[in-house]
């Protein structure tokens, strides 16, 4: 019975995530909408279908586990760093100001201060998830914008991480004779050998594991190993150093990150994590009864504006104060005022320690689907508003700071389009086209799933790229929203024309050279948005026939007729509009 449990409630949780999900995102919102509403239909608070609560809720720590994982995972120092001189003060001053904002209102609806802080920490860090969907809709996550609002976020979770770690520790054993300058004193410790310990593993045994895991070419080893190393690790940083598995988890992603395949790991194993992360959104949502919005319009509405009044109040007076342009702290305290994923994460954790009341947990729940529902709506009026205040001289000084250098600096790479080409692969023919490119003043940027290749071309200099070009993550990293060609060298990719309909939704004008092993194979290339294709069949079928003719005396004109001759019987079943190329 247990088992049809776990299937029901599986089978329950993703349909109705996957329906709802699919509605919302339809409608422009956040698909995280759709699976909070799930969970409130599965849940026992509605009509219906009831998933079990109790599994939902066991799937949902396997999702927060991943969910740190992949925190760590794609926590990058050098991003925080380049953008510190306001991301770490924006950051520190509005979870500051949202903490105190939400204990107080905690406290006028007669809650505890523990559970007045705890509440407020939950309401000043955002969603990872919908910022940077937020910003990626609107072109702006490579920007000045997406680096600063980035690297704010990177702030807030680390301290979500630091509030993830104390908060047992502080209220835990609240009733035992143990101080709690003791209790912190003893986990700093238990902390600090864990860290070490990860350390000691990550550079010495992780990449021993996954260079030979690599080497067997198989993707299911490889994505088994990445989530082996994140679960194992978070289990054992419970087991053996009594911290919590989340803290276990975020540090296996920092490792795995630090190492040459952070980019694979996150585009092939990290699919995993979103389909816990569903379950653990469907497993908050399971808790709120939606009669409760009419229960408490108060504290609901109190909670909103602490999040989208308050905490993008304080974003936008520190940009500007840091002297950022005015459109730069607008489009920021606007991509932060919402909240998701890391405040059910330390809302579990205080209702689990007893802080804080169901009340807090159906309130985060609701503010947060209004205001991720409301975020991407108000992002977009970003461009009127900036558009108004400029046609109000009083306003102007708002438009006109400063210079701020070296905050936001562009990336290493060059942006020139025409100075930058994406190489897939770098076999013989690979080799070729990168030292052609790179005599001719071009920049190659090499995408190879052979380590040890990647390796030897960063010795060379040579821009390179580990991961599986058909996902999406690493056709990102490669920078091709900054090039302007893109070059597929192998022949045998199954997924080559895939790759180039990802190619054209980052990057709708880039020009894409193709190499296809068939002629049969043009046609779907072509369709896919490649501008040039190159077959082997052709090639060898117009060498043979100009070989042919020479060997048999034939003149240059015939060879030329003949020639084009046999380009059209090649080619006859390609459509007319295709560029035939070989």
């Amino acid at each position: 019975m247990h088992n049809l449990d776990l299937i029901l409630t599986l089978a329950g949780a993703f349909t109705a995530a996957l329906v709802l999900g699919y509605l919302t995102q339809r409608a422009g919102l956040s698909p995280i909408v759709g699976y909070l509403l799930a969970g409130t239909l599965v849940g026992p608070h509605t009509p219906g279908f009831v998933a079990n609560g109790d599994i939902a809720e066991q799937l949902a720590e396997v999702g927060v586990i991943l969910l740190m994982f992949g925190v760590g995972l794609q926590f990058h120092i050098e991003e925080l760093l380049a953008v510190r001189r306001v991301a770490i003060p924006g950051a520190i001053a509005q979870s500051a100001v949202a903490t105190l904002l939400g204990a107080v209102i905690a406290r006028w609806f007669g809650w505890s201060w523990p559970a007045g802080i705890v509440f407020g920490m939950a309401l000043a860090v955002a969603s990872t998830v919908v910022l940077i969907r937020v910003l990626a809709d609107h072109r702006e996550l490579h920007t000045p914008t997406g680096h600063i609002a980035v690297g704010w976020l990177v702030v807030e979770d680390l301290f979500t991480v630091l509030a993830v770690v104390l908060l047992p520790v502080l209220f835990a054993d609240a009733g035992s004779e143990t101080s709690v300058v003791v209790a912190l004193a003893v986990t700093a410790l238990k902390v600090a050998a864990l860290v070490g310990f990860t350390i000691v593993v990550g550079t010495r045994v992780i990449p021993f594991v996954l260079d030979h895991i690599a080497d067997t070419g198989s993707r299911e080893l490889f994505t088994l190993t990445v989530l082996t190393l994140a679960l194992g690790i978070a289990v054992g940083s419970a087991a053996l150093f009594g911290v919590s598995m989340a803290l276990g988890a975020f540090l296996a992603g920092l490792v795995v990150g630090r190492s040459d395949y952070s980019l694979r790991a996150a585009s092939e194993a990290l699919p995993m994590r979103d389909a816990f992360a569903v379950l653990f959104f469907v497993a908050v949502g399971m808790l709120l009864p939606p009669g409760y919005l009419l229960e408490a319009p108060g504290l609901i509405l109190a909670t909103l504006a602490v999040v989208m009044i308050g905490k993008p109040l304080i974003a936008l007076v520190v940009v500007r104060m840091l002297g950022y342009p005015f459109r730069v702290a607008l489009a920021i305290s606007v991509a932060l005022a919402q909240i998701g994923e890391f405040s059910f994460i330390l809302s579990s954790i205080g209702t689990d320690l007893g802080i804080l009341p169901v009340e807090a947990t159906n309130t985060l729940v609701a503010a947060s689907i209004v205001s991720i529902v409301l975020n991407p709506v108000l992002y977009r009026l970003v461009p009127r508003v900036e558009k108004w205040v400029a046609g109000h001289p009083r306003w102007s000084p708002l438009l006109n700071p400063r210079v701020v250098d070296g905050d936001a600096a562009s990336p290493a790479r060059s942006t020139v389009r025409r100075e930058r080409a994406i190489v897939v692969g770098y076999g013989p023919t690979g080799r070729t086209v990168v030292r052609l490119l790179r005599d001719n003043g071009i920049t190659p940027t090499v995408v190879e799933l052979n380590m040890e290749t990647v390796r030897h071309l960063r010795q060379l200099g040579i821009d390179a790229v580990y991961g599986d070009v058909t996902q999406r993550d690493t056709i990102d990293a490669a920078g091709t929203g900054e090039a302007g060609t893109l070059i597929l060298t192998s022949a045998g990719m199954g997924s080559a024309s895939e790759v180039i309909r990802m190619a054209r939704e980052i990057s709708p004008g880039i020009h894409v050279l193709a190499r296809a092993q068939y002629l049969r194979d043009l046609p779907t290339l072509v369709a896919a948005g490649a501008d040039r294709v190159f077959t082997g069949e052709g090639e060898v079928a117009l060498s043979l026939t100009e070989s042919i003719l020479d060997r048999l005396g034939a003149t240059a004109e015939q060879i030329d007729r003949e020639r084009d001759r046999a380009h059209r019987e090649l080619f006859d079943k390609v459509p007319a509009d295709a560029p035939l190329n070989v």
